[in-house]
């Protein structure tokens, strides 16, 4: 099925966004998080949104979650892992490929820093695909970074494809297959023309490939040519970013960091993208 939009980030301008979508009937797919996950969800009070004041921020959350499956807003729980603007949209989460005609990002602000040499060998050893990319490595020794909940099954799905798997995480991770873990936080990339190891606490691990698997991937990790300055996405006043069909909104855009803010943009990017749409 193809989407006429297609939201990154289940936060409230995700939300906000799908809600406004659907007002205009377009079919709309929210991708991201369990959104008892957000950092919203985790606010003890918010007092500050207009007309609901000393609300919790996980009763607000499942009034904006509520709000969203009432228009029938599709869900799925998970992470972009990578991102192909041809024809449109397609995103890669887990197995799955989701097409849209349109695109609105909403992660909130994606707050890990780059471990040393990770940009510059990004596509030359580094990959945040084990789906995508775990072919290219079988029979080959590789290192999966493990610091999202999904991140021990990954590593297994490697290993079922012939892959030699090392896993690196900073805590004992649960649900590995007969793989060798190592505790360590910091990391390193190192190589020459490819990656050639991981530095862990020091230590050198020779390998072939790096998974590096996060909670969620940088905007400009899927859309290199996507504009930002100082980390923030640049949009205009109706949220559209410099390419064509993509649109931002909430934390992403820069500060103040408010759920009203959140909100506001959701919509005003979700009006947007159905006003490009409808000139298509």
């Amino acid at each position: 099925m193809t989407y006429d939009i297609i939201v990154l980030g289940s936060g409230p301008a995700g939300l906000a966004a799908a809600v406004a979508a659907r007002g205009r009937d377009k079919n709309v797919l929210v991708v991201g998080n369990r959104w008892q996950d957000s950092p919203l969800a985790r606010a003890e009070r918010v007092d500050n949104y207009p007309g609901l004041p000393g609300r919790t921020g996980f009763e607000l959350m499942e009034e904006f979650v509520r709000h969203a499956q009432a228009l029938d807003v599709a869900f799925v729980v998970g992470r972009a892992l990578s991102l192909l603007a041809w024809n449109g949209f397609s995103v890669t989460v887990g197995s799955q490929v989701y097409q849209g005609k349109a695109l609105i990002l909403a992660p909130g602000v994606v707050r890990a820093a780059k471990y040393p040499g990770e940009a510059e060998y990004l596509g030359r050893g580094v990959s945040y695909c084990a789906t995508c990319d775990g072919m290219l490595y079988r029979n080959k020794p590789v290192v999966v970074v493990g610091l999202a909940p999904d991140a021990p099954s990954e590593a297994n799905y490697l290993k079922s494809l012939g892959c030699q798997v090392t896993y690196v995480s900073p805590h004992e991770p649960e649900g590995l297959e007969d793989i060798p873990w190592i505790k360590a936080g910091r990391l390193a990339v190192k190589g020459e023309q490819n990656v050639t190891g991981l530095e862990a606490d020091g230590s050198p691990l020779p390998c072939s490939g790096i998974f590096i698997l996060r909670r969620a991937v940088a905007p400009t990790d899927l859309l290199p040519a996507l504009k930002t300055e100082e980390g923030v996405i640049q949009v205009d006043r109706g949220m559209a970013t410099n390419l064509p069909g993509v649109f931002a909104a909430g934390d992403c855009t820069g500060g103040p960091l408010q759920v009203s803010k959140a909100v506001g943009e959701g919509h005003v990017a979700a009006l947007s993208a159905c006003a490009y749409l409808d000139a298509l």
